[in-house]
């Protein structure tokens, strides 16, 4: 028998972040979203969560908990209905400490992943998107050339979530032996990281340019030690990751619409009693449940094996309908769709930019 149902741990999470999301992260991302800056008291919450210690083994400081990539899409869902760039920051560390449980090696995992669970905001970042005109994120221009038991690495990523703190960065290269990642800490000789730019959503979370030029690591620096990392099943984790996020931004639209539209009154009467705001009302919820199963689809997958294909499917979709579903929601409010009174204007924003992205988390 197939069940559906959330286990008793997704149920307790997912209770536990919609009460963060809804006591924590709307209140302050408007703020957040018009300054283009986190505050450090925000990360102090989010750390206190212990996100990234939860699914960690306690030999390394974290909480034992069962890793679950369901469980991290969730989770996700819920955060991003709070506010998906305070997501995205809140997330950070969990997504470099997923990096190193799944694909680093034990010398990896023991000298970086105590770090994320101690009593202070720490994160490395994933440096994966290219500012290259038709990014394939399989075929980076980013290069590794090994010299010796030294690796050079050369290029350049950008929108690196939280890169302007990060510690180490997970750098996606074209290699020897094909797509690799490695670990390149920050301060190292030729790496440059440039200030948070400015963007059309997401504009509270810090995002870097990351360039490399001749920056050099030591061959065991790279992700998986000799052996490597599988970097396409890392793709895939992060964009059943985006698939959640985008989910959790969907739904906050729909269900700021429909009270919305219960309570506007146009010619004498609500305008959720016009057909094409019902029926409008009625397909934004349909994608937005059609998003989150095949976001959980991908995740199962991703637990049991392989999830090229439906990673790649439930991204595209939610890229594609989240947008859909947000400018509906500017349309279901009218003229109050474009108002900053109103956070539909900014969750759309939101959406179009994580059509966009490749690598921002990972569940």
């Amino acid at each position: 028998m197939i069940s559906f149902d959330p286990t008793e741990e997704q149920v307790s999470v997912r209770s536990a972040m919609r009460n963060f999301a809804a006591q924590a992260m709307r209140p302050l991302a408007r703020e957040m979203d018009e300054a283009s800056a986190i505050s450090e008291a925000f990360l102090s919450q989010t750390w206190d969560l212990g996100l990234a210690a939860a699914q960690m083994p306690e030999v390394y400081g974290g909480y034992g908990g069962a890793r679950s990539l369901i469980t991290s899409a969730i989770l996700l869902e819920e955060l991003a209905f709070g506010d998906a760039g305070l997501a995205l920051a809140a997330a950070a560390p969990a997504s470099f400490a997923a990096a190193l449980l799944d694909h680093g090696t034990g010398a990896q995992r023991e000298k970086y992943l105590p770090r994320l669970a101690g009593e202070k905001y720490d994160t490395g970042a994933l440096a994966v998107c290219e500012p290259a005109p038709l990014f394939d994120v399989f075929a980076p221009r980013t290069r590794a050339a090994r010299q010796g038991d030294r690796v050079v690495l050369d290029g350049e990523k950008c929108f690196v979530p939280m890169g302007d703190r990060a510690s180490v960065f997970v750098v996606t290269v074209a290699g020897e032996k094909g797509l690799e990642a490695y670990l390149v800490e920050r301060g190292t000789p030729g790496l440059a990281i440039e200030a948070p730019g400015k963007n059309l959503g997401l504009k509270s979370l810090p995002t870097a340019t990351v360039k490399l030029a001749r920056v050099e690591v030591a061959a065991s620096a790279r992700l998986g030690g000799e052996k490597g990392a599988d970097v396409a099943r890392l793709i895939q984790q992060s964009r059943v990751a985006l698939g959640a996020i985008m989910t959790g931004i969907s739904r906050a639209v729909f269900e700021y619409c429909v009270p919305y539209a219960k309570e506007r009154v146009a010619f004498g009467e609500a305008i959720a009693r016009k057909q094409s705001i019902a029926f409008r009302l009625a397909e934004m919820h349909m994608e937005v449940e059609c998003m989150r199963w095949m976001v959980w689809k991908a995740a199962s997958d991703l637990e049991h094996g392989d999830a090229a294909r439906s990673a790649h499917l439930a991204r595209q979709y939610a890229a594609e309908k989240s947008m859909w579903v947000a400018d509906n929601g500017v349309q279901v409010l009218g003229g109050h769709g474009f108002i900053r009174e109103h956070p539909v204007e900014m969750w759309y924003r939101n959406a179009r930019t994580l059509g966009v992205l490749e690598g921002a988390a990972l569940v």
